[in-house]
């Protein structure tokens, strides 16, 4: 009975569906390992390159080719769904290969020669280990919404935006010094390390009680897995269609999109106004930054998810979208105190601390849209028109810099999160969850294999 009892508490510190800290664990871990290369290819480069000279109109052309891939997780998102080796987990064998390909691609970057004149060359690997990331963070999504039960999931929203928030934050601040100190290789390999070492949970943690670690090790496939994997391109983009074409998915989709600009040029910016326009080191950025988005990480960890629960979705999205709007805006109209550094720092970890806050919102109001049977590629395609967002954002910065003083730039930016405030009023969760439900019980009553009896 002794043996029984810790042969089950050993299962259950193992298997995501059956341990609720298990799954705060390896998600929040999942979630660094996507901010490390994150902090270095979006902060970290754009920052040293700003310090070196290269202008915003070259800067914003690295940042939106390397955030083309995050464009892409639509592509990726059905592949996903469709294909996998079912007895390792619906989406686990697609974390590994996601990290896996992360790992390389990070090391790949640190390669390029002479980077700050070989753009082209940097462009190139940094796509890559955007494309490789957006593998695993597209499979480590679908796996959450997978595993995670609805009443957890503001609150691992939390942990889970925290951590990359985090990871980020590390990664900008540690690499910035890794760079400035070492050089551009050193840095990179060195930080690969962390990325490497966070392989270990996807490998270690299994879905589902049953399955195998490795496709070489003993398990079988999950009844559970088996029921909700679909065998069809043609099934998978139905019920796509069929989620999809209702009134609060297509809403939310255009909101994304909206903030998701805003979130592309405030990004872009930072470096290239901190450095260029009020005469910042790259390191003194990076500490900054990093100071205050930690600051920003920890409060949405636990404070962030919680509120979320309490006050609901729609009401803490208007809230958060209309205080970014308010902040954004009073910041362009004080132009005459950028000089104060005072008055950065604070604009700086109030809106990383609003965006950590929002995107937790955004990612459980996501989960919450989403039909389990094609999770992958419905909360992706979200992701997706999120990402877009990112990119044109980041594209139009260049052409708005060219055009508009900072000024005028960021009263831009504050028109953005107007459009989904706007947006989200359309937003009906209960109602969209009422049908969705009603879906899957159609899809167990048409397609669920019959019961064979004894």
């Amino acid at each position: 009975m002794a043996n029984e009892t810790t042969i089950r508490k050993k299962r259950l510190g193992r298997i995501l569906t059956d341990n609720a800290l298990t799954r705060y664990i390896t998600f929040s871990a999942l979630y660094i390992a996507q901010g490390i290369p994150e902090g270095i290819t979006f902060f970290a480069i754009p920052a040293w390159l700003a310090m070196n000279g290269k202008s915003a109109m070259e800067i914003a052309a690295y940042v939106g080719v390397v955030g083309i891939p995050w464009s892409f997780k639509i592509v990726i998102a059905p592949l996903i769904d469709r294909f996998t080796l079912l007895a390792m987990g619906r989406k686990r064998p697609w974390v590994i290969f996601g990290q896996l390909g992360l790992i390389i691609s990070f090391l790949c970057i640190g390669l390029v020669p002479d980077p700050l004149t070989n753009l082209s060359a940097l462009m190139v690997a940094g796509f890559f280990i955007s494309f490789f990331g957006a593998f695993q963070d597209v499979a480590t999504d679908g796996m959450a919404v997978d595993v995670i039960p609805g009443n957890e999931q503001a609150r691992a929203n939390g942990l889970m935006w925290g951590a990359k928030t985090i990871g980020i934050s590390a990664s900008l601040l540690m690499g910035t010094w890794l760079i400035n100190t070492f050089g551009f290789p050193t840095a990179i390999s060195s930080l690969s390390i962390a990325v490497a070492t966070i392989m270990l949970f996807p490998i270690y943690f299994k879905e589902r009680p049953g399955e195998k670690t490795m496709p070489w090790t003993a398990g079988a496939v999950s009844p559970d897995s088996k029921q909700t994997q679909l065998r069809s391109w043609k099934h998978i983009f139905k019920c796509l269609y069929k989620v999809l074409r209702l009134k609060s998915s297509l809403v939310f989709g255009l909101g994304v999109f909206a903030v998701g600009l805003m979130f592309g040029l405030i990004d872009t910016l930072l470096p290239i106004f901190s450095i260029q326009e009020l005469g910042w080191t790259n390191s003194y950025f990076s500490n900054v930054f990093s100071i205050t988005t930690v600051i920003g990480g920890f409060l949405g960890m636990f404070i962030g998810g919680y509120l979320v629960d309490y006050f609901g979705k729609i009401k803490m999205l208007s809230v958060y979208l209309f205080f970014l709007t308010l902040l954004i805006a009073v910041f362009a109209s004080l132009s005459n105190l950028w000089g104060n550094n005072l008055i950065v720092y604070a604009f700086i970890l109030s809106y990383y601390t609003l965006y950590t806050f929002l995107c937790i919102a955004v990612f459980a109001s996501a989960m919450h849209l989403c039909w389990k049977t094609v999770a992958a590629t419905q909360f992706t395609l979200y992701m997706a028109l999120s990402n877009m967002g990112r990119a044109a954002g980041a594209a139009m910065l260049g052409v708005l810099k060219t055009n508009f003083t900072w000024e005028i730039v960021f009263f831009i930016i504050a028109a953005m999160p107007v459009i989904m405030i706007i947006l989200i009023q359309l937003i009906n969760f209960k109602k969209h969850r009422v049908t969705v439900d009603s879906f899957v019980i159609l899809k167990q009553t048409v397609v669920a294999p019959p019961v064979l009896k004894d």
